[in-house]
């Protein structure tokens, strides 16, 4: 089981934006940008592009809802993509809200994010999908 999906089962805390009953999205504890957020489906799969075509579509739009979201919620020109998948066996799509293309520079981390604001920006996002 991975780390992934242990956080999707509960059995890891997380700031959770949003879930569906096939994917899952939660804001990355070490976050290249304020709002990092990652989208997994809750079917573990190790590669994103071994999910089936009906899941990876699904997981895009489910992607790009939040995306929206974020957007809205957190202060940025748009919200990059971007797939590595190195970290964990888990497939998943990073969401970083961006001003410029150094916001999506992985090499630099917000170093020990505060919880409190980390909360605060999912809450921000939980609303801005609830209003969507």
């Amino acid at each position: 089981m991975t780390i992934f999906s242990k956080i999707i089962a509960g059995e890891i805390p997380c700031y959770k934006i949003a879930e569906d009953e096939n994917y899952f999205a939660f804001l990355d504890i070490n976050p290249v940008n304020w709002g990092h957020t990652l989208v997994v489906p809750k079917k573990e799969t190790d590669y994103l592009f071994d999910l089936g075509d009906s899941e990876l579509a699904g997981m895009v739009v489910f992607a790009k809802k939040v995306a929206k979201a974020l957007k809205a919620a957190v202060p940025c020109r748009k919200v990059g993509v971007a797939v590595l998948g190195l970290e964990v066996p888990h497939a998943h799509i990073h969401l970083v809200p961006i001003t410029n293309e150094g916001d999506m520079d992985f090499k630099n981390k917000i170093s020990n994010p505060s919880p409190e604001r980390m909360e605060s920006i999912a809450e921000s996002v939980r609303k801005a999908l609830s209003e969507a």
